[in-house]
């Protein structure tokens, strides 16, 4: 059986303390990751890290400030996750942060 060309993935969930991997590009395809926001709903601003991870950690959003009841988009533009390669998230709050990721996964 043929595997589908493009695959659309919408991921959501509350931002855990830790650093925690909430995509991983599956093996023959790359991740198009198209919107990725925060949303604090807490009354206080709280601290968002987002990362690359390719075997190396790369910062996208080091420990940044989101404003209490306030959105932040992690990235402008496209970012491309390659098979295997994921996408890391942690927080000040672990239950008031939520996420949002639009995701289009297309077969290399």
């Amino acid at each position: 059986m043929a595997l589908p060309l493009n695959v659309y993935q919408r991921l959501v969930g509350i931002v855990s303390t830790s650093p925690e991997i909430i995509y991983t590009a599956p093996i023959g395809y790359t991740g198009v990751v198209l919107m990725g926001q925060v949303a604090n709903l807490s009354a206080d601003t709280e601290e968002i890290l987002f990362s690359y991870v390719n075997g190396d950690t790369t910062e996208i959003v080091p420990n940044s400030p989101v404003s209490a009841n306030d959105v932040i988009k992690l990235f402008s533009g496209k970012l491309f996750v390659l098979s295997g390669e994921s996408l890391e998230l942690s927080g000040t709050n672990g239950t008031d942060l939520k996420y949002t990721f639009s995701i289009l996964e297309t077969l290399n």
